[in-house]
Formats: structure tokens, sequence, C-alpha cells
């Protein structure tokens, strides 16, 4: 297990953290007819669109109430009221999703209460799924709102009814892409069941156009499809985060199957047992050729990234998935992550930085690192220390296709080692004077004296 450490410095440079209302708002984009509503001042909205529009290259319908001065101290209530009201008028979405800001937290606000009270009075807001998540931005980064958000719905929404027959539950992680997202569900199809996806961003950020544009997010899971989740077989929750909402349909009767992550050969093998396990069916022909195509990957790709040094800044639940996959290789980590979490600590490594990038290219320096692996932000870090860069995580903002990127499942993983391997071989490689040190001449070696004569 890892052990943890805190840099002890007075402030963060190049943060890595994402915040956890951005977390949320991803979250609540992937379910159809969404606008997330953050609770807060203007500026925590704006970032977060700044972030979210670079990253997916979309329009992205993200909404605030604009607490002012005055509703900052006496309270934000009417500015929820205001705000549902006005985005039920331009947009008419099916579901809206809030989230918590700092401004709002600190100051102590009972926003699910009035939230409720709301509810109740105002009976012209019945035909709107309304949820809110305490998302504040200091307490946990990315994955954490994403997984609050997700409770948040649960809670909401998910009523229980009769059992339904060879339907499960899937509740990606925030590390997973619209094309992981993809892939985890076609496996779970060629097993014959049916999957339930909270949030699915693969039919609302995959990147499509619409013959229209209407306001809110275009796709997504259905309000009618999660209010069945209680009567799932089975919860598929993948990811440490995403733990406590798959406790939640636990509670329904609906048990639950946590899988740290879903890259490398060895996770993938315990997630294709468990549903031959829930469905009773063989693994279909595709599975095994796919996990054979794999097996012959790695076994090319290991010269490249075996004792490969691989420099890592990526939150808990995706910095695991990776970092195992790539410390099963053969490589060697040096790791920073956001949050102190579970997934944190069983990286792969002796310790662990809870920090920044500013504190990542200081281990890479010093650890003499040849790869870096985290997100758009550390390509400065990357040309400085000259180190070829894999990009992963959010935002990914100078590359196109973020949310195409698998490194799920058999055929996500091969994609990821040829990735690591493909970036290892493009990088020009200058020789320096210390590269050679270990075939300099010993001190002891007379240079005057002639090798010996075989002759």
């Amino acid at each position: 297990m890892a052990r943890l450490i805190h840099p002890d410095r007075a402030l963060s440079t190049n943060p890595l953290k994402v915040s956890a209302p951005l977390g949320a708002a991803m979250a609540y984009l992937g379910i159809e007819g969404a606008i997330p509503l953050f609770h807060g001042a203007q500026g925590c909205t704006a970032f977060a669109m700044v972030h979210m529009v670079r990253h997916f290259k979309e329009a992205i319908p993200l909404q605030t109430t604009a607490m002012n001065e005055v509703s900052a101290i006496l309270g934000g209530g009417e500015q929820i009221e205001e705000a549902i009201e006005n985005i039920r008028k331009r947009a008419k979405p099916a579901f809206i999703g809030i989230a918590s800001t700092a401004l709002v937290e600190t100051r102590g606000e009972d926003v699910a209460g009035e939230l409720r009270e709301m509810l109740r009075r105002r009976t012209d807001f019945a035909d709107t799924a309304v949820v809110y998540a305490a998302t504040p931005d200091f307490a946990g980064g990315l994955e954490e709102g994403w997984a609050r958000a997700v409770e948040a719905i649960i809670d909401a929404l998910v009523v229980e009814v009769p059992r339904r027959v060879r339907q499960v539950n899937l509740l990606p992680g925030a590390n997973m892409t619209a094309a992981d997202i993809e892939e985890v569900a076609g496996m779970i199809r060629a097993f014959g069941l049916t999957p339930v996806i909270l949030p699915d961003l693969s039919l609302s950020l995959d990147g499509h156009l619409a013959e229209d544009w209407r306001g809110h997010s275009l796709g997504g899971t259905r309000l009618a499809d999660i209010a069945t989740m209680g009567g799932s077989v089975a919860t598929l929750a993948i990811g440490e985060a995403m733990r406590p909402a798959a406790d939640r349909l636990a509670a329904l009767g609906v048990p639950a199957h946590v899988f740290p992550s879903l890259t490398g050969l060895k996770a993938v093998d315990a997630f294709v047992a468990t549903l031959m396990r829930l469905s009773g069916a063989e693994v279909p022909a595709s599975l095994r050729r796919d996990r054979a195509r794999l097996s012959d990957a790695m076994l090319d790709a290991h010269f490249h990234i075996g004792g490969l040094r691989v420099a890592m800044g990526l939150e808990p639940d995706l910095g695991f998935a990776l970092g195992t996959t790539l410390a099963a290789m053969g490589a060697e980590l040096t790791c920073v992550t956001t949050t102190a979490t579970a997934a944190a600590e069983r990286l792969p490594v002796a310790e662990v930085a809870v920090g920044d990038l500013g504190d990542l290219e200081r281990a890479a320096e010093r650890d003499g690192c040849q790869l870096l692996l985290t997100h758009a932000h550390g390509r400065m870090m990357a040309e400085r220390l000259g180190l070829p860069h894999v990009r992963a995580g959010f935002p990914i903002f100078d590359r196109l296709g973020a949310m195409d990127a698998c490194r799920t499942g058999y055929r996500g993983t091969r994609a990821f080692l040829f990735e690591v391997a493909n970036a290892v071989l493009s990088h020009p490689h200058r020789p320096r004077p210390e590269d050679f040190g270990a075939a300099r001449i010993s001190p002891e070696f007379d240079h005057a004296t002639p090798p010996p004569s075989h002759h």
C-alpha cells in the first residue's frame, strides 16, 4: 500500500486538481434533456464552462444562479427558484442538476431544505426533475463531484420496481470517456444483458451533430430508465469513487460489484468473469479474440515499457487504472494525485504525493522520468523536461478527439499500451554524456598500457 504524502508549502503551482462542481456538472450532462446549474457566483460557472467547452469541443448548457454580495450574506434560495423558472421557460429541460460551490457551502446554507420547501410550493415545477448535490470546491475533486452527483440522482429518482431479469446497472467513473463507456456497454450486451448506464456520456457528449439545439443535453440516460435501476439484477460500478453510489442501490436489493479498474488484462478478466456469472453465458468469440490480441500487444510493447520511468499526475481512479497497467508491464512510476482516497493508497508505488503539477515536475526530474502521463496542463512541463507526453484525464484542450480515446476493456488496454510505446518510439533521443556513465572506463585502467594480445 502506498504512503500518501502532503507537500508542506504555502501555495499551489500549476494545479492538477479539477473542482468537484465541474465533476458534478459532467455527470448531470449524462442525463437526457439535462441542464447543470451551479449555485454560486458567475465566476465559478465561467471557469467550468471554459474548461468543458475546450475539452469536449461542444456547446455546454451550463447555467448559474449568479449569486451576488447580498445573496451571499442573506441566502440564495430565491436565486435557485428564479433560475429554475427561467431555465424551464427558455430550454424546457426534463432534468435540472444543481451543484453547490464553495461560496454557498462556506456560508452553511441549507440548500437541500430550501429546495424541498420550494418544490412543495411550486407545483408547476412538477414536470421537471430537480436534483441537488453538495459539491464544495474545497472538498475533493473531479471524481468526488461526479460520484456525489450520481448518488444524489439515485437518491432522488430511483424507486423500487419489480425485478427485471437480465437488466444490470452500469455506473461509470468520471475517468471514463464516451468511448470507454461505449466499449464497456458493448461487452455487457455481448453477454445478452441490458445495461442501464448512469450517467451515459456516450450518448450526450460523444461528439455528434444534432438536427437542432434545444439548450439542454442532447442524449444521455433517460429518466424513465433511471427509475427502474432498483429492479436490476446487479450493479457494476467502475472505480472506487463509485462504491457509495453502488451501495445506495444495494440498499434497494441490487447486488453491487465494484471494479477498481477496467484497464489491464487481469482487471478485464475479472469483469468478464462477473458477466459470465450474471448471464450464465460463455465468453463470446469476439471477446476471446480481443483478449488474444491484447496478449500479443503486451508481448510487443513490453520491450518499450519494461523499465520505463513514468511520471504520472492523474485523479486517483484513473491513476490506479493506468498506473497498475503500466506497472504490470514493468514500468516504474512516480505518482502525484489530487485527493487522498483508497484508490490513491493502492497505487503500485512506495509513496504518492497529494499535490499539483509543480510537485510532479520536481519529482520527475529527481527520478529521471522518461515519459509524462497527465492532462493538457502538463504540456509546459513536458517541454521543459524534454519528455514525451501522453495526455489523459481532464482537461485535454490541445488535441482533438479526447472523448474518443478508449483505454478500457481488452481493446482499450491494447490501444493504451501501443499509445505509450509509440510515444517513446517517436520521441527524438539526444544522447548526453551522462547517458553513458555505466560504460565509462574505470579509473584503475592504465590508459598507457596496450590491451593484451591474443596471438
